[in-house]
């Protein structure tokens, strides 16, 4: 019996990755790697996998996968290779009143393809606030607000960078969020969701018409989740950007 893919999934390595402003972090990364096979597989194929990984570590970047894909996909003459890396990413912020500055946690995935269905992916996870708008209109004093999280994906013609996707989403929720707050900043996040109610349709929303109009995203795919204070679950909200062209499409 032929094998049609092998790898190695989930190895946990600290990386460097390169940031927008020139500058680099270290984080770690769970990383998988693997390629459609031929028929005849080398039976070290699974160590030379990880020794291939382990060339690149110290600059692992969206640039660097397409040279480290072709060298996996050369070693093994398999079809197609492909990477996904996820690592949590920090960037230092300012809270809006006090200045105070603090670091801030994302969840960022890479993912790419060569051969089959050729292509990369940048994933960004970013928690931001959602207030009610319902809640503000039927309360006489407060409403209820929560802590959200947006996934945006996307697809591009030119470098973007996970900055940039989080960028894009932070001004699209009723307010960003802080790792670290003093009371001046509480009050001014506090009123700023207050007048900027948003359900998660409004938000995944305003992430595509943003999405839609950047000029280097070729596909984006969305998605909102508010962890509800009121209610047991979530709310949920997610849209694709093949399906908003597709509709678009129709009605013209």
């Amino acid at each position: 019996m032929s094998i049609q893919t092998a790898g190695v999934k989930n190895i946990t390595l600290p990386i460097t990755v390169k940031q927008r402003d020139g500058g680099t972090q270290d984080t770690v990364a769970s990383i998988s790697l693997q390629a459609q096979m031929p028929a005849i597989m080398q039976a070290t194929c699974i160590a030379s996998f990880t020794a291939i990984l382990n060339k690149y570590i110290r600059e692992i970047s969206v640039p660097i996968f397409p040279q480290l894909l072709t060298e996996v996909k050369t070693f093994f003459n398999a079809q197609s290779a492909r990477i996904d890396m996820s690592f949590p990413y920090y960037l230092e912020k300012q809270a809006p009143v006090s200045g105070t500055k603090s670091l801030l946690e994302y969840s960022c995935i890479f993912s790419g393809n060569i051969g089959r269905d050729e292509g990369f992916l940048l994933t960004v996870q970013v928690p931001v606030t959602t207030l009610c708008p319902c809640s503000k209109e039927i309360s006489v004093a407060g409403a209820h607000n929560q802590r959200a999280e947006v996934t945006l994906s996307a697809r591009f013609k030119k470098m973007i960078w996970a900055e940039d996707l989080i960028d894009l989403i932070e001004q699209c929720a009723s307010c960003e969020l802080f790792a670290l707050l003093k009371r001046p900043d509480e009050k001014y996040v506090t009123e700023t969701a207050f007048n900027n109610p948003m359900f998660v349709e409004d938000v995944v929303r305003k992430v595509s018409v943003m999405a839609l109009d950047h000029p280097h995203i070729t596909w984006f795919s969305a998605s909102v989740e508010s962890f509800e204070s009121i209610h047991k679950h979530s709310a949920y909200a997610y849209v694709d950007s093949g399906d908003i062209l597709d509709n678009t499409s129709d009605v013209s």
